[in-house]
C-alpha cells in the first residue's frame, strides 16, 4: 500500500534574532526575554482572522523544523539532554529528525498589531524558532485543558535544568542592545553548546540579534571573550 502524503499550507514565518540553529533555546518558554514577531504569508493577512486572539495570554504555534528535513528517518535518536550518549525512541524525544519534522511551541502573546506593512502581525515572548521558520497553525493555549500539572516527565525528571554564570564583561554588553541584553543572558545561561562538545579552550561562536558572540565555557561559567556585528556575508 503506497504511503499516504498530505500537503501543509505555511501560513505565516517568525522574525527572531537567530539567524541559524546554534543558540536557540532547546524549549519555548525556557528565556522568555526572547522576542520575536509572526508574520502572516500574503493569502493569510486577514484581520479578522485573529478576532478575538487578543484575549488570550498565550498560543502554540504549530511549526516545521526547516533546517533539519530529512527523506529518512530514524526510529531511535539520541537526546542532547543525555549528553547525546544514549538513544530513545523518536516519539519519546523532541528531536527535529522526524518522519514528518513538526514542532510545536507555546509561547507568551504580548500584543497584536493589526496594521503593519505586513499587514497584521503577532509579538510574541519565549519563542524558540530560528528566524524564517515556516508556521503552519496557530491556536490558542487553553490552561484548562492543555495545562497538567500533574503529569509526568519520563527519563527528563531526573535532569534539573543547569543554568551557567554568565560572565559578560562591560566592554562588550556596552555592544548589544539595552532591549536585548537580557534575552542574550538568558541565551547564554542556557547553555547554547550541542551536549557532546565540553571542550574548555574551544571558543563557540553565536549569531544573535545581529551580532557575533564569542565565548567559552569553564565548567560552570561561561565567558563572553569578543562581540562584534555580524558581517551580513556571515549570515546564512
Amino acid at each position: 500500500m503506497p504511503e499516504e502524503t498530505h500537503t501543509l499550507r505555511v501560513i505565516a514565518r517568525i522574525r527572531s534574532d537567530f539567524p541559524t540553529k546554534f543558540g536557540v533555546p532547546r524549549q519555548s518558554g525556557l528565556v522568555e526575554a526572547l522576542k520575536s514577531t509572526v508574520v502572516f504569508e500574503p493569502p493569510y493577512r486577514n484581520p479578522d482572522a485573529l478576532r478575538g486572539l487578543e484575549s488570550f495570554s498565550h498560543i502554540w504555534l504549530i511549526w516545521q523544523f526547516s533546517g533539519a528535513v530529512r527523506e529518512s528517518w530514524s526510529p531511535t535518536v539520541r537526546p542532547p539532554r543525555l549528553g547525546g550518549n544514549a538513544r530513545m525512541g523518536v516519539f519519546a524525544t523532541r528531536s527535529p529528525f522526524r518522519p514528518n519534522p513538526i514542532g510545536l511551541s507555546a509561547v507568551r502573546l504580548e500584543g497584536i498589531d493589526l496594521h503593519t506593512p505586513d499587514g497584521p502581525v503577532l509579538r510574541v515572548a519565549g519563542a524558540d524558532l530560528m528566524d524564517g521558520t515556516p508556521i503552519y497553525d496557530i491556536k490558542p493555549y487553553l490552561a484548562y485543558g492543555d495545562c497538567i500539572p500533574e503529569a509526568g516527565a519520563g527519563y527528563t525528571s531526573s535532569l534539573p535544568e543547569r543554568l551557567l554564570e554568565v560572565d559578560l564583561p562591560e566592554r562588550w554588553l556596552a555592544l548589544v542592545p539595552q532591549d536585548r541584553r537580557e534575552a542574550l543572558l538568558g541565551v547564554l545561561a542556557h547553555d547554547p553548546r550541542p551536549s557532546y562538545q565540553r571542550d574548555p579552550e574551544r571558543v563557540y561562536g553565536l549569531s544573535f540579534a545581529g551580532l557575533d558572540v564569542r565565548f567559552t565555557v569553564t565548567g560552570d561559567v561561561l565567558t563572553v571573550c569578543q562581540i562584534r556585528p555580524l558581517n551580513r556575508a556571515e549570515e546564512p
